[in-house]
């Protein structure tokens, strides 16, 4: 037995439905999933939500990693899957794909300072001030390396295949980690990154705009892993054009993003990677960019 498989603390949640099965037998690449909860054994301990092909694998790997809640209580009811559909899009193309739930969430969100009771949400930017937009990426992009580690040791993936995906603050993850360009992964997908977005709860008012976008630069000059960026016009977080500004600092610094805004998509785009029918819209492109890349 694998040791991947003696950390698995609910193997096998569901098998898709039936009625996904007669869907998914439409798609040429079709193939039949499973999904199944993790416990990664990482410096940092963390559930994952994991979806695969019914098989031995290994597997290409896909990384999801989730925005941020910086209050304890948010965090608290974080959901276990948040990009589940979206997730198994990228299952049925023959993807393993992992989703970690990172570390401050659920029951250690618990922050309690009176009593000495910290939970150990580790992706803070600090004061609107002086934000420290570059390590909060970084921190999250350690996690991914040690999860491309375990999991090669494991025997469970097919090495220099990876593809990261992010969304908001799990985007800016992402882009950071493209900065570090670890020979692993092979591209990297980001929706609605970036951080600081809507400070006090107000659309449209960003931490500290001007240091996302130096800080985007920064990652830029070392970055060179092949990247898809996709934005929504009606992403209250990181409006057109403060995505805009970032991508042009990106790549002005030197690293390599194709950049797409797509059309408004319900009452908030920002959360446009999360919703079922958002599939039809950027699976096109995104199908595009990673036939681009083998």
């Amino acid at each position: 037995m694998h040791i991947i498989q003696r950390i698995i603390v609910m193997a096998v949640l569901a098998f898709v439905a039936p009625a996904e099965s007669t869907q998914a037998a439409e798609t040429p690449d079709a193939v039949r999933i499973q999904e199944e909860l993790w416990v990664l054994p990482l410096p940092l301990p963390m559930f994952a939500y994991l979806v695969r092909p019914v098989g031995d694998g290994p597997f290409s790997l896909v990384i999801m990693n989730h925005g941020v809640a910086l209050n304890p209580t948010d965090r608290s009811f974080f959901p276990l899957v948040e990009f589940r559909d979206a997730a198994k899009w990228f299952a049925r193309r023959g993807y393993l794909v992992v989703a970690p739930v990172g570390s401050g969430y659920g029951a250690s969100a618990i922050d309690i300072p009176e009593h000495g009771i910290f939970g150990p949400f580790f992706s803070k930017v600090g004061k609107c001030t002086n934000p420290n937009f570059r390590d909060a990426g970084r921190a999250v992009a350690k996690v991914d390396l040690w999860i491309i580690d375990y999991l090669t040791a494991a025997k469970q993936i097919v090495p220099n295949d990876v593809i990261v995906v992010g969304q908001s603050a799990g985007g800016w993850a992402s882009i950071a980690l493209s900065s570090v360009n670890p020979s692993q992964v092979k591209a990297i997908i980001t929706f609605a990154a970036g951080r600081g977005g809507r400070v006090d709860g107000k659309p449209n008012n960003n931490c500290a705009p001007d240091k996302l976008v130096e800080a985007t630069a920064e990652f830029g000059r070392t970055s060179r892993t092949p990247m898809l960026w996709i934005y929504i016009e009606n992403d209250t977080f990181f409006g057109p054009a403060l995505s805009r500004s970032m991508h042009a600092a990106f790549t002005a610094a030197g690293g390599q993003a194709e950049y797409h805004l797509m059309p408004p998509f319900g009452n908030e785009g920002h959360f446009f990677i999360g919703s079922p029918e958002a599939i039809p819209i950027w699976s096109p492109l995104v199908a595009k960019f990673l036939d681009s890349q083998k």
